[in-house]
């Protein structure tokens, strides 16, 4: 009796044990769901005791004459390589094509004129863990009688620089005038990444996109935005989506136009072979089938094709951005390729890349000139080496899930094509989720007004339903 007593005593222990593991599991699960905020300092030597200058000031951008002179000095002394024959853009940036870009860009680019059509919007900086921080910031010109704007914080990424979203501003700003309705008005903040056009370079290692969602997270503080909401393509999706994983509590919501998905599972491997046979079986729509199958050519041949920069940006980033620092040739040739891939992988057959399809030589080559004036290609080059040399996978942000409202308008021309199961693995939440009828990559400076429709009704929904409150 006393050996059945102690068992029974023992086994009540062992029950307590993992009962009370379960709960600890359970609790500190959910405690985890946050993403820690980076505290970091990313300034030139050591952190000074003294406390940051934390004033914001106004900024215009400028340039010299002497830089200007530089300019057309090296694009005077360009040297070209003859393309192969009818090798249109498979090769890369087609030198026939480009030798007429380098020929507009010398005799016809005003860029007096795009510089005062940067400087139409308030520009500003601020000191944020040690780097100086460039961002633009819109306010409405009007709002409607007991209306208050929502402040909207967009990322752009890379090679694109706070420009893309000049055109999607005003229909953000004031959608009313653009017949997109008035019930919600917002103002816009497009920060500069560090290391990406006016925004100061980190001078250390490891700022990588938890660091950048860090910085912009005091940002919006700063500005004194409690509650906000965030848009993000390119280094943007991933930037948001780590800022609505550090703070949930502000983000109301989360929109995204490009998704990707790191952490893939048993079912994804499973979708990838039997999703065009059995779709309904892994959740897949028609429009999904249409984009991922057949997935060897839509899928695993397009990442080993497309992704060679990303691989030396990844690895070697200050060995290639030497060179592309010193020509703006070698700068144009190597940025202008992804604007054409990357908007339509059909225009590789064309000879022009289709380059002006979709985009104005000038507001190309003012993307290409915000990088060159600044002088920030390797830096943001290394963004890639800083987000992706652990591995893939590997960290904490990858393994958490989103639990704000999520929006996502999906481009068919977009590299790698995200379905809506896939995605709602890592964005719990996710309200809409829409194929839009057209454009790719770039989707704020390529179709601004298809975007600047998908934000306004998914923040309706938001609003409507007060979401971020559910969350």
């Amino acid at each position: 009796e006393f050996c059945s007593s102690l068992a029974g005593i023992m086994l009540l222990e062992v029950l307590l044990v993992l009962g009370t593991l379960l709960i600890y599991f359970l609790f500190s699960k959910k405690r985890e769901e946050t993403l820690p905020f980076k505290d970091g300092w990313w300034g030139r030597g050591q952190k000074p005791v003294t406390k940051e200058d934390s004033s914001i000031r106004p900024f215009k951008v400028e340039t010299t004459e002497e830089e200007l002179s530089d300019l057309f000095r090296r694009l005077d002394q360009a040297r070209f390589t003859e393309p192969l024959e009818s090798s249109c853009f498979h090769y890369g940036t087609n030198s026939v094509h480009l030798r007429k870009i380098v020929s507009y860009w010398k005799n016809q680019f005003n860029w007096k004129k795009q510089v005062e059509v940067l400087n139409k919007y308030p520009q500003f900086k601020t000191k944020i863990q040690g780097l100086d921080i460039h961002f633009v910031h819109v306010k409405p010109p009007r709002l409607p009688e007991g209306q208050a704007a929502k402040p909207l914080l967009m990322v752009h990424g890379w090679p694109g620089s706070f420009y893309e979203f000049y055109k999607i501003i005003p229909l953000l700003m004031d959608p009313a005038s653009h017949g997109l309705g008035d019930e919600h008005i917002f103002e816009v903040i497009c920060p500069s990444i560090p290391g990406y056009g006016f925004s100061e370079a980190p001078h250390k290692k490891d700022f990588n996109s938890v660091s950048a969602a860090s910085v912009f997270y005091e940002l919006m503080l700063r500005l004194g935005f409690n509650e906000f909401y965030t848009q993000g393509g390119d280094w943007g999706w991933l930037i948001c989506t780590n800022l609505a994983q550090i703070a949930p509590n502000h983000v109301k919501g989360l929109h995204l136009n490009m998704v990707s998905v790191s952490k893939l599972g048993l079912t994804h491997l499973l979708s990838v072979l039997l999703g065009r046979y059995f779709p309904g079986l892994f959740g897949f729509q028609d429009e999904d089938v249409r984009r991922m199958f057949p997935f060897l050519k839509k899928g695993l041949y397009r990442i080993l094709s497309e992704s060679g920069y990303a691989h030396i940006q990844a690895t070697k980033p200050d060995t290639v951005g030497c060179g592309l620092n010193d020509s703006p040739v070698g700068l144009a040739a190597y940025i202008l390729e992804k604007f054409s891939s990357w908007t339509d992988m059909e225009f590789q057959n064309l000879e022009d890349g289709g380059l002006e399809r979709k985009f104005s030589l000038d507001d190309l080559l003012t993307n290409i000139m915000i990088y060159w004036v600044s002088g920030c290609i390797v830096s943001s080059m290394r963004f890639y080496k800083e987000n992706l040399q652990k591995g893939i996978g590997t960290q904490k942000h990858e393994k958490l899930t989103v639990q704000v409202p999520t929006g996502i308008a999906s481009f068919p021309n977009e590299i790698l094509h995200t379905p809506q199961a896939w995605a709602k693995k890592k964005y719990t939440n996710i309200v809409s989720f829409h194929f839009m009828p057209r454009g790719g990559h770039f989707a704020a400076f390529e179709e601004p007004e298809l975007l600047a429709k998908d934000i306004l009704q998914f923040v309706d929904k938001v609003e409507k339903e007060q979401l971020w409150k559910k969350k």
